[in-house]
């Protein structure tokens, strides 16, 4: 993986284009959410429950997109930080930063774990 490939998954996502975005990410995926019960927020393991949870996103929030984002990666780990824009079902904007943290093997990405603010 490179700052390229991080730029491209993220275009992948603003396209909403689950199959390039899945192609990125290795069939023993994870994907750690930013909120959840857990230490780790809410984990979903394999290509299937990630795919699954990543399709949820856009039902859920029709227009997500990531502005301005920015990666670095060193060694196996690699940071992506953006600014989550989206609209609530009431008409409300969102804008919020936040990051995920990936972890990558054999060229794809093994763990991607978010990280976004919250708006009180």
């Amino acid at each position: 993986m490179n700052i390229d490939d991080l730029q491209a998954y993220v275009d992948a996502w603003n396209k909403h284009d689950i199959d390039k975005i899945m192609s990125f990410m290795s069939a023993d995926c994870i994907f750690e959410t930013g909120g959840g019960p857990e230490t780790y927020g809410t984990r979903y393991s394999g290509c299937e429950a990630v795919k699954a949870k990543f399709i949820s996103v856009w039902e859920m929030m029709p227009d997500v997109h990531f502005d301005n984002a920015s990666h670095f990666i060193q060694g196996n780990r690699g940071c992506s930080q953006w600014t989550f824009i989206t609209t609530k079902s009431d008409g409300t904007k969102i804008a919020l930063e936040g990051c995920d943290l990936f972890t990558f093997e054999k060229g794809k990405i093994k763990v991607k774990s978010s990280f976004m603010k919250h708006q009180h």
